[in-house]
């Protein structure tokens, strides 16, 4: 097409940087940088684009080239990086029982553009020995639809870019960087001078690009890269989050609510929407990157869902419930497409025995995922997440535990909220973490709390006395004499 040459021409002059154009930089050495007592001796860096949301793994094998034993281990990122970085965890690629790992983004230098991210081993490791670290991350709104706007019918194509080495703080002595693509139309990317064998990176293989080997890099080595290629699904990103969680030991339920703040990032409509050429395409399903259902996985067992909006009720969902699944399904008011906001809430019930148990101390459990929320193929990014957890009310020494990474944790409180008959208030533990995705749905949230039978047997004392009350202060009041009679 004529647009596609058009784009591409673009593309070429504005964002891609050939080696003619942009040479490898190293930044120069400042006091607030790791000190250089590790040497990356193989590395392989693996790219994913194949959701909306990119998801990098860093495999590479460290050796200790000081004189004395270190644990610290440092990857460096830059200040917006720093704020779109989430799911950080580190693993021992060849034991899988080492651990846990340490880790969090620090700031060493407050002037500098910088930050790291601090791994601590479980073990010191000593002069001269090498460890083969895992790093998985995710990075949200990392890509640029390109073009910004499209037909409603058209293709939508995104752009990302990274840097064909693999930022790190020290020298690497061997290294390659691996694109995972979702498709195998990719119109344009990066091309650098090959090396040995090969005359021009990146290598391609169906839906993967491959840059390298390279030979040893300077700490701080980065080559600039771009690739941009067809993505024609939603690109789903939820700005907000509020998940409740209710617990009730007399109904013996648990209530969920889920309130949304949706956006799809992806290509704006270059025209207004057609509504008619909308209703025609129903017949012939085609291939759309516009969000029209979403599919909501819930515990077996869930009952009594609702989906609402600003409006009110909404009546175009779906929710099938049997023995081996409960599956919600949703379809928005109207069809998102890039650009296009969209904020809703579901909730339903949960028999309390699938969730919560008593301790042989006479404590209790509750065990729910941290995170639920949609199943979509193309996957899913949340950007900020608050989690509340109620209580009942007079439950006490509240501790949790959460298989979600802890450097997306922000923060954690406990407070105490009053409803109908309460008297002291419900405990409410408040989480909240940012930089999530689907990938992480139903990692577990583990909370433990005291709850004796003084605290129980509250509610019903107060309600048998909220009764008696009205009901003396009834009779007394029937009893009064207010005629007023002469002496």
């Amino acid at each position: 097409m004529k647009t596609s040459a058009v784009f591409s021409a673009a593309l070429s002059l504005l964002s891609l940087v050939s080696p003619s154009s942009a040479k490898s930089t190293t930044p120069a050495a400042s006091p607030s940088t790791p000190p250089q007592v590790w040497k990356n001796a193989n590395l392989v860096h693996i790219i994913s684009v194949e959701k909306n949301y990119v998801k990098e793994n860093i495999n590479v094998l460290v050796e200790n080239i000081s004189k004395q034993p270190q644990d610290e281990y440092f990857l460096p990122l830059t200040a917006d990086e720093a704020s779109r970085i989430g799911g950080i965890e580190v693993k021992d690629r060849k034991n899988a029982q080492a651990g846990p790992f340490g880790v969090e983004v620090v700031e060493l230098d407050p002037k500098s553009n910088t930050q790291y991210v601090r791994i601590k081993l479980p073990a010191a490791l000593k002069a001269g020995a090498q460890q083969t670290l895992g790093i998985s991350y995710y990075l949200l709104k990392a890509y640029k639809p390109l073009p910004a706007s499209i037909k409603q019918d058209e293709q939508q194509f995104l752009s990302h870019s990274f840097s064909a080495y693999c930022p790190s703080a020290y020298t690497t002595s061997k290294q390659k960087t691996e694109v995972k693509l979702p498709s195998a139309n990719i119109p344009d990317y990066t091309k650098l001078p090959g090396s040995g064998d090969v005359k021009e990176f990146p290598v391609k293989q169906g839906t993967k690009l491959t840059y390298g080997p390279f030979d040893e890099k300077p700490a701080g080595a980065f080559e600039p890269a771009q690739v941009r290629f067809e993505f024609n699904k939603p690109v789903s990103h939820v700005t907000e989050l509020e998940r409740d969680i209710e617990v009730s030991h007399w109904g013996g339920n648990v209530a969920f609510e889920e309130r949304y703040t949706l956006i799809h990032r992806g290509a704006n409509l270059s025209d207004q929407f057609n509504r008619v050429k909308w209703a025609q395409s129903v017949y012939y399903a085609p291939n759309t990157h516009a969000l029209r259902e979403m599919k909501f996985p819930l515990r077996v067992g869930s009952a009594d869902p609702y989906y609402t909006d600003v409006i009110g009720n909404v009546s175009t969902s779906r929710f099938r419930s049997n023995k081996r699944e409960a599956l919600l399904e949703i379809k928005p008011r109207y069809p998102l497409f890039g650009g296009w906001k969209y904020p809703f809430t579901i909730g339903w019930n949960s028999d309390a025995k699938n969730f919560l148990r008593q301790t042989v101390n006479g404590g209790y459990i509750l065990n729910v995922p941290f995170l639920e929320g949609p199943r979509q193929p193309e996957g899913i990014e949340y950007e900020q997440v608050q989690v509340r957890v109620t209580l009942p009310e007079g439950a006490e020494n509240v501790k949790y535990s959460t298989a979600v990474p802890s450097s997306s944790i922000t923060s954690d409180d406990i407070e105490v909220q009053k409803t109908f008959l309460d008297t002291i208030g419900r405990t409410v533990l408040v989480i909240k973490a940012r930089n999530l995705v689907d990938e992480l749905r139903e990692r577990e949230l583990i909370v433990s709390y005291d709850y004796p039978l003084s605290a129980s047997l509250r509610k019903p004392f107060i309600v048998f006395g909220s009764a008696m009350t009205l009901f003396v202060s009834t009779w007394v009041l029937g009893n009064l004499n207010l005629k007023f009679t002469s002496k």
